[in-house]
């Protein structure tokens, strides 16, 4: 944990000795460069932040949960966006199947809202080296519940690792990457949200082909 948590705080450090060093020439786009940079390092570093101190809560059995009435629908289309120029950065492409009719829910919007973007982010980190990633977003219902599933065409898990992944702490060997960041409390936490809103969560996948994560939960009923 402590390393990933000093990797940000390097690039900041790093970034700002680059804007107080009066010998080196900025020019507009090196300024925009750095800028960028420690305002995507400063998120990563809540980030990594908020979800120790969320799993520190689930621990205590303490969580507070602010729940509010909300479409499933118009919250995945507004995660999704978010990664759309990183997965067209990779060459591949999000596509999205919105089909559930009965989409209300019931939910705290910053939790449920994490829970679908380590989903997506998940899907991203774990994709095939040099290799473009595509994900397939869908929504749909059945007499009770509304479905949210995300599908990769990533590097996959292998079947003695699936059981293991919502275990805190536990994370699935990727071979000698050293791209992907994070200790292995995403997932957990994932698990966590949703059970909480008595909802479910299941992981198929295919080692080597991809993994889909699919998740349930109650539809608010008029």
């Amino acid at each position: 944990m402590t390393h990933e948590l000093k990797t940000p705080i390097s690039s900041i450090s790093l970034a700002s000795q680059m804007l107080n060093d009066e010998s080196l020439a900025k020019s507009p786009a090196m300024m925009k460069h750095i800028g960028t940079a420690i305002q995507e390092e400063s998120k990563r570093l809540k980030f990594l932040v908020d979800r120790v101190l969320q799993m520190s809560m689930f621990d205590k059995h303490d969580a507070i949960f602010k729940k509010k009435d909300l479409d499933l629908n118009e919250l995945v289309e507004n995660v999704a966006n978010t990664f759309t120029l990183r997965v067209e950065h990779t060459g591949g492409k999000i596509m999205t199947e919105i089909g559930a009719v009965e989409s209300a829910i019931s939910v705290d919007e910053t939790h449920f809202t994490n829970v679908i973007f380590n989903l997506i982010d998940n899907a991203i980190k774990y994709k095939k080296p040099d290799k473009a990633v595509n994900l397939w977003i869908k929504t749909w219902n059945d007499d009770d519940n509304v479905f949210f599933s995300v599908k990769d065409d990533g590097i996959g898990i292998k079947k003695e690792n699936l059981k293991k992944i919502f275990e805190k702490f536990y994370r699935v060997h990727t071979g000698n990457r050293h791209d992907v960041k994070g200790f292995g409390l995403g997932l957990a936490y994932v698990k966590n949200v949703v059970n909480l809103h008595k909802g479910d969560i299941k992981v198929e996948s295919d080692y080597g082909k991809g993994t889909k994560f699919t998740i349930s939960l109650p539809f608010l009923k008029d």
